[in-house]
């Protein structure tokens, strides 16, 4: 299998780090073209278009958010060459979703969204089939790891004493606002019911280290409660350690001849 990789961020570096202590290492980078030059040391063969990919390339992986799947995601699956993404969040762009979709279908490729820092999707798969009637996450995380997001236009995150909720909406909306913060709310919504009927809450909590993230769902099939706590990658408190971690899973598990 030949891969290619998209982001050179704290994700797209452990995930680099990862392929080549298994042995596949990825055979190019996909950079933004005015980055060329600056990522000219790099042990990998960088490319600033999907145009310049080599034709033996077989799987993309998007580690770069929102953004580079807005850019490159159409071309890369038009191409026919599949793709596994963490900008999960972005699917919440009706409209690129329908691109996404087509470009796919056209090329005979498939886009897989990686889990990302979240849990129990498996069973939220399942009780869909049954029927589910509400489905609510709720993402908590430490103060500085909602900096650089709409959080700081409400609260004093350098200064904040207790927890606070900043956000208070549907999936979709989540996903739209903090495209850095909420992916995970954005993979409970395509496992469950939907970006605008999934429930999120949103909070900063100086009490905690840890990312927090909670599903309740509740359905035809009972209900259940999942609660995890994450680290984030040392990179970077945005970025979370099972994120990185669940790129590699979708890699072995495709693969691999018996898979769960």
């Amino acid at each position: 299998m030949k891969i290619g990789i998209i982001g050179d961020g704290a994700i797209g570096r452990y995930v680099s780090q990862k392929l080549t202590e298994k042995a596949l290492t990825p055979s190019v980078r996909l950079v933004r073209p005015a980055r060329l030059k600056a990522a000219k040391d790099c042990k990998i063969p960088q490319v600033g278009h999907v145009g310049d990919l080599p034709g033996d390339i077989s799987l993309m992986i998007d580690c770069a958010g929102h953004s580079a799947l807005l850019e490159h995601g159409p071309s890369i699956l038009k191409r026919g060459i599949s793709l596994i993404s963490v900008s999960l969040g972005a699917l919440a762009d009706k409209e690129l979703e329908q691109r996404l979709t087509v470009t796919a279908k056209e090329g005979g490729a498939q886009l897989h969204l990686a889990t990302g820092a979240i849990g129990a999707l498996d069973c939220l798969q399942a009780a869909r089939v049954g029927g589910l009637s509400s489905v609510t996450y709720v993402g908590r995380k430490p103060p500085k790891g909602w900096q650089g997001s709409k959080a700081e236009e409400t609260l004093d995150l350098s200064n904040l004493e207790e927890p606070a909720v900043h956000f208070h909406g549907s999936a979709r909306d989540a996903a739209m606002n903090y495209p850095k913060n909420a992916n995970v709310a954005a993979a409970v919504a395509i496992a469950g019911i939907g970006f605008d009927e999934t429930a999120v809450q949103l909070i900063a909590d100086p009490s905690v280290t840890a990312n927090i993230h909670e599903i309740n769902a509740v359905g035809e099939f009972g209900q259940f409660h999942f609660r995890i706590e994450g680290k984030a990658l040392p990179d970077n408190p945005k970025s979370s350690a099972l994120a990185a971690m669940s790129v590699i899973s979708s890699i072995e598990r495709r693969n691999s001849l018996i898979t769960i």
